[in-house]
């Protein structure tokens, strides 16, 4: 009989869609989703064991050189990642490089030390040497930083004292833990009867411990929040962990602050801006369980969940959540996909709900629960039209006459207004009023914009920058260069000449980012601003409660576009917007300046007619066989070689197989043709919803493979369609 060993198929974090086989060696024992170490030509990579099976010996095989001392991967995160592959025609190892992101988490943790006072005291004394040793005589032992920043010293000092041994370590558990929730009712709000009987309805499903979707469709203000942190407290109180995704995680201070008063804890974080520090600890409390709410990006599902018993999409209308680059997964989707496989509740929640999920309730697959009204004394501002047409701004101003006048009686009131525009920096464009040429971006087909703060013209594809020249670059005229257009800079200064006295804050994320924009959103709800002008950052949740008049300067902006949901992406952007008025007791309005006001969707938005429009924009997009009542996926091409790339495409076009009702549009120009130097082509398939999607796109990529530097990328349900 020949003798076997065991080999273990261990996935890799690359462009792989099947694991690569490794021996086990001596004493090793595997189970499938442990995480390990092995060779991979000259260097090392992190893997998870897929599957431990027996064979006969292969000379050939290299062995596993590490096992990772972390809680394995659960079946059900790995039955996740090969769902996410298959349905958005991605290799299993490109979705697994989203699951090993903490690359902190799979080296051994930093030993911490904590410092209590020896008893001894050194042969100096000061005065801030005596605080530092007061503090370390009482209580738990601290850090040196805490021991410095609680005594309000300098660092220099906390070590003199451990130098002189009159501190002395205490170790520490490696990771910081994270404090335990408290679900008692008492630390939640006073609710509404409407609240409460939305919070008993949650409740019920997350006791339930099996899978639901419930929409929370709530009006701006109507306290969704405190009602799905009783769905949250429900799944905590029964050992499961929660996971939180919001679509905006860096802009939140408020959000965790709210979280954190709610269950007397703070929780975990989960985002872009994290220290890789910080991302393994969160990670490793994750895996062992002892992270018992994370707050989270998108990228959150990819966690490696020990005991997920919900999750709760906020916001979940937001384009925000659909990734554009690698993977391009939707995190509403997917938290419903990963609801499913784990048989446990996934909650959405917004004011405008997105159209998908409204005909998923219209299908009987999600639940429904709508709060009507605002919470308190709070009402729903009275939103008018100003129709441009008839009462334009004057000659180069962009304010027209009534908002003018609105923003004047809102500050003599003492409170705040709002002027939204969409449009970041100063001009979208700058051209030559002698011989009309256009300042473009050399890498891509786009306007570069002008940003007067920072004194650049900028690409906002690419993000290529250049001072705005003295003269023309085509005819060589000096002082001729004119902006064109406004954008939120442009607009703050027209702001600053017609209220020179008001304290002005521009919410863009061109000038602000991280903390020192969560610092001014956070000065704004403490109304130590009296206009702000913003782009979509002030439609995302905030809660300003001095403000009570909301501006939009151009309502038409979106609706500009070839994209099938520009209507229901304009309709969510100016209702949220309008509602950042009048969140507390002070009544709000909200003042719509457009060219277009007989367009069925300004008139429901004056009409407060929700209901009308969404029922417009289901009958649009069922004709036209758009999602959700349809499939879209998208092949973008995109090469160097615009001759080289293009005959690509013809080949590709070529060999697509042909199918019942799926139609392929393309090869075409995409409408930014060039982005960072690459020439881009597009392919757009449509299908029914009874169509399977994944094996036509499979048949018809199978063996593909672009040549040289040309590249091809998949997006199923596109949410882009520059």
């Amino acid at each position: 009989m020949a003798e076997t060993e065991k080999i273990a198929d261990v996935l890799l974090p690359l462009r792989l869609d099947h694991p690569y086989s490794y021996r086990m060696e001596g004493e090793q024992s595997l189970n499938a989703g442990a995480y390990v170490r092995v060779p991979l030509g000259p260097r090392e990579e992190t893997g998870v064991v897929w599957a431990v099976r027996e064979a006969a010996p292969e000379r050939k095989l290299r062995a596993i050189r590490e096992v990772i001392g972390l809680p394995p991967m659960s079946a059900l995160q790995r039955r996740f990642v090969e769902w996410v592959a298959h349905y958005y025609v991605a290799e299993k190892g490109q979705v697994l490089r989203m699951c090993l992101r903490a690359k902190e988490a799979f080296r051994p943790a930093r030993e911490r030390l904590a410092w209590k006072a020896s008893g001894a005291r050194p042969a100096r004394m000061t005065p801030q040497r005596e605080k530092v040793l007061a503090l370390a005589g009482e209580g738990p032992a601290l850090s040196a930083v805490e021991l410095a920043r609680l005594a309000g010293v300098s660092p220099a000092v906390v070590r003199g004292l451990i130098d002189a041994g009159a501190l002395s370590p205490v170790a520490l558990p490696k990771d910081a833990p994270f404090e335990p929730p408290d679900v008692s009712a008492s630390r939640g709000k006073a609710l509404s009867s409407e609240q409460e009987a939305a919070a008993q309805a949650l409740r019920a499903a997350a006791a339930r411990r099996d899978f639901s979707v419930t929409l929370l469709d709530g009006v701006t203000g109507s306290g969704k929040t405190e009602v799905y942190f009783e769905a949250m407290a429900a799944a905590l109180a029964a050992g499961r962990q929660v996971l939180l995704l919001l679509p905006e995680i860096a802009l939140t201070g408020q959000f965790i602050r709210r979280v954190t008063a709610r269950f007397g804890a703070a929780p975990a974080e989960w985002h872009s801006e994290m220290t890789q520090a910080a991302r393994a600890r969160v990670f490793r409390a994750v895996a062992d369980g002892s992270a018992k709410v994370v707050v989270a990006a998108r990228s959150g599902l990819f966690l490696p969940w020990r005991n997920l018993g919900l999750i709760v999409v906020d916001e979940e209308h937001e384009g925000a959540y659909k990734q554009e680059g690698g993977v391009p997964y939707h995190g509403r989707d997917m938290a419903v996909v990963l609801g499913a496989l784990g048989r446990f509740p996934v909650v959405l929640s917004s004011a405008t709900p997105s159209l998908e999920s409204m005909a998923n309730v219209d299908r009987g697959r999600y639940g429904h629960i709508m709060l009507k009204q605002r919470h308190g004394a709070a009402r729903l501002p009275e939103v008018s039209l100003i129709d441009l047409g008839e009462e334009p701004p004057e000659r180069g101003r962009w304010l027209s006459a009534p908002l003018v006048r609105a923003v004047t009686e809102t500050l003599g009131k003492g409170e705040q207004a709002l002027l939204f525009l969409n449009r970041r920096g100063y001009a979208p464009l700058t051209l030559c009023r002698a011989c009309g040429h256009r300042l473009e971006c050399p890498d891509c087909t786009a306007w570069l914009v002008q940003h007067r703060f920072r004194d650049v013209l900028m690409c906002h594809h690419c993000g290529h920058e250049k001072p705005l020249p003295e003269t023309c670059p085509s005819c060589g005229a000096a002082g001729q260069m004119a902006a064109v257009g406004p954008g939120v800079e442009r607009l703050a200064e027209e702001a600053g000449e017609r209220w020179p006295d008001a304290r002005i804050a521009v919410l863009s994320s061109d000038l602000q980012k991280g903390a020192a924009l969560r610092a001014l959103i956070e000065a704004i709800g403490r109304g130590e601003y009296d206009i702000v002008v913003g782009t979509q950052l002030v439609a995302k949740g905030h809660h300003f409660p001095r403000l009570t008049l909301a501006g939009v300067v151009d309502a038409d902006l979106a609706l500009e576009t070839a994209d099938p949901r520009a209507g229901e992406r304009t309709w969510q952007l100016l209702a949220q917007v309008a509602g950042r008025a009048g969140r507390a007791s002070r009544p709000g309005r909200a003042l719509i300046q457009t060219w277009m006001s007989a367009n069925p969707l300004m008139k429901a938005l004056a009409a407060g007619d929700r209901e009308g429009f969404l029922a417009h924009e289901k009958r649009m997009r069922k004709a036209a066989g758009m999602p959700p009542y349809g499939q879209l996926a998208a092949l973008i091409v995109s090469g160097g070689d615009e001759a080289a790339t293009l005959a690509f495409c013809k080949a590709l076009a070529a060999r697509r197989p042909l199918a019942k009702d799926i139609l392929v549009l393309g090869p075409a120009s995409a409408p930014i043709a060039m982005v960072r130097g690459r020439r881009r082509f597009r392919f757009l398939v449509k299908a029914p919803r009874s169509a399977d999607m994944q094996a036509y796109l499979g048949a018809w990529l199978s063996g593909v493979k672009p040549p040289g530097n040309i590249r091809l990328d998949v997006d199923v349900d596109p949410y882009s369609f520059l």
